[in-house]
């Protein structure tokens, strides 16, 4: 055993057992997919941990339990499915965003468990809490007055940094939800910056103050003010790798944790298995994901898919959310649930269709596939983008799809042998750390319990405003000085060449005179 790993044994069994309790407000079952290996990791590591999710759980694992807070699917099964083919301005999209927020926070702190916890005697030492912009939700850890992580599935992005107290220059780091790359042309680095003004914006009129009064409402003795709870992160775990997407800079207590999730894959089941060593021209998978339903999708884009599928000589494999299926091709396997991680293991999966989600794209890195991306909604736009980028995939619009552009670009990302060497480079870039993302997030939240919340890692930058931050108070001044400086010496130059002026309209008045 090197040095190296012993001194990580030894600093894993110098920890003493804590009590964590873990928050993750989101329905979309694919954040807490990312996070749920490092909770349960915590707990057989001897650690309590409680977690609360939308989804609960009927697991009984030793020093793990699951707080189910489900109200919010009622809610959005009495809505209906979404049409992610609106269009809508940056300030609408952004205030149905805080609307949803703001009802999810209400369901989670509303929830009668949750309620009666936050009754209760109980105390934690850490709480982790996922970094959605359900900030009311931060009250949590000054309530049972405990140390602060947050984690995001997603990675780091502008309120991230801002809460952290992280640089991060708009002209080289594209805003989340745009499909721009981290080298922008002049156009999109203006549009990236109106972008920026326009979300931070709304962020400080609209959101936070919303937040704010929800965050005075359920915790109205908080031992700390809303701003401070804001500023109280000891860590921030980040569900991304530069070798996924870019190099960028992070503050120390930033860690990226970006494929936390992935595990050793298993053997298939026996069916399956014959189904994909069968395919003499290989397998495709295609899954648009947890939050997004291929059965939920327009009948015209479900017609067009199968008669493309039809068409191709591999073999289908489809995460259909549905017992049947019209008109299914024989080439094509349906299936409400695929051990996505385990299929695009085996050797004979030759590109993954997928909807562009962060954990997707890290497993199809993570194992060297090619893929074709349908983004629909959030980061999955930036996601497929860096994917074309880095000559791994490529992406298409799924609302305006037509059968010859699809049955097109599958076979150019199957045919064309550079798509598999791209992936495979990055496969070997992204697999090439020190230790596992996993072994990293535990040691790194073990780190923060041994050293009571680290507050040597905190950056100052997090407790200036905005003026102060970017200096421009400073640059005010400086700007200022100089200007009255100019002004003065314009002033003077006026005032010496009217002098001037006079003397030699005096002179040459004199010399008439003579």
């Amino acid at each position: 055993m090197n040095l190296r790993w012993f001194i990580l044994l030894w600093a894993w069994q110098s920890v003493q057992a804590a009590n964590i309790l873990a928050v993750f407000p989101f329905p979309g079952r694919s954040q807490y997919i990312f996070a749920e290996q490092y909770l349960k990791t915590l707990a057989s590591s001897g650690h309590q941990v409680t977690v609360i999710n939308t989804f609960g759980s009927n697991e009984t694992l030793s020093n793990f339990k699951v707080i189910g807070a489900t109200k919010i699917h009622e809610i959005l099964a009495a809505y209906g499915n979404a049409d992610y083919s609106q269009t809508a301005s940056q300030w609408t999209v952004a205030s149905l965003t805080t609307d949803f927020i703001n009802l999810l926070t209400s369901c989670i702190l509303e929830d009668a468990a949750v309620a009666q916890l936050l009754r209760s005697q109980q105390t934690y030492d850490l709480v982790i809490l996922e970094t959605v912009q359900c900030e009311a939700l931060f009250g949590l850890a000054q309530h049972f007055n405990a140390l602060t992580i947050g984690i995001s599935s997603y990675g780091t992005d502008r309120h991230i940094d801002e809460l952290m107290g992280n640089i991060s220059p708009l002209s080289c780091n594209p805003l989340l939800l745009s499909a721009r790359s981290a080298r922008m042309n002049f156009a999109q680095r203006v549009a990236n910056v109106w972008e920026a003004a326009v979300g931070w914006l709304h962020r400080q009129w609209v959101h936070l103050p919303s937040q704010r009064r929800l965050y005075s409402q359920y915790f109205p003795a908080a031992r700390r003010s809303f701003e401070q709870q804001l500023g109280s992160f000891s860590l921030m775990l980040l569900g991304q790798h530069h070798t996924l997407s870019y190099a960028r800079a992070y503050l120390p207590n930033m860690i990226e944790v970006g494929g936390m999730h992935l595990r050793q894959s298993k053997p298939l089941p026996a069916q399956l298995a014959e189904f994909i060593a069968q395919a003499d021209a290989g397998v495709i998978y295609f899954s648009m994901g947890s939050n997004i339903k291929s059965a939920d999708l327009p009948p015209a884009t479900l017609q067009l898919l199968l008669q493309t599928f039809g068409q191709l000589q591999q073999r289908v494999l489809w995460k259909f959310e549905a017992e049947h299926l019209s008109n299914k091709p024989d080439n094509v396997l349906i299936d409400k649930w695929f051990p996505q991680t385990d299929i695009l293991a085996h050797a004979n999966v030759k590109l993954f269709i997928t909807h562009g989600g962060l954990l997707s794209c890290i497993e199809s890195i993570y194992y060297g596939k090619p893929l074709l991306g349908l983004p629909v909604f959030y980061d999955q736009h930036a996601n497929v983008q860096r994917a074309q980028d880095a000559g791994y995939g490529l992406g298409l619009e799924l609302w305006t799809l037509n059968g010859t552009q699809l049955q097109q670009t599958i076979n150019e990302l199957i045919t064309n042998s550079s798509y598999r060497r791209a992936a495979e480079l990055r496969s070997q870039l992204y697999r090439d750390q020190l230790e596992t993302p996993l072994q990293r997030a535990i040691w790194w939240t073990e780190y923060v319990l041994r050293h009571k919340g680290a507050a040597h890692l905190a950056a100052p930058a997090r407790d200036l405003n905005l003026v102060q931050l970017h200096s421009l108070d400073s640059w005010g001044l400086i700007c200022g000085a100089a200007s009255l400086i100019a002004l003065i010496i314009l002033i003077s130059l006026i005032a010496l060449l009217k002098c001037l002026s006079y003397l030699r309209t005096k002179t040459a008045a004199k010399a008439k005179t003579q």
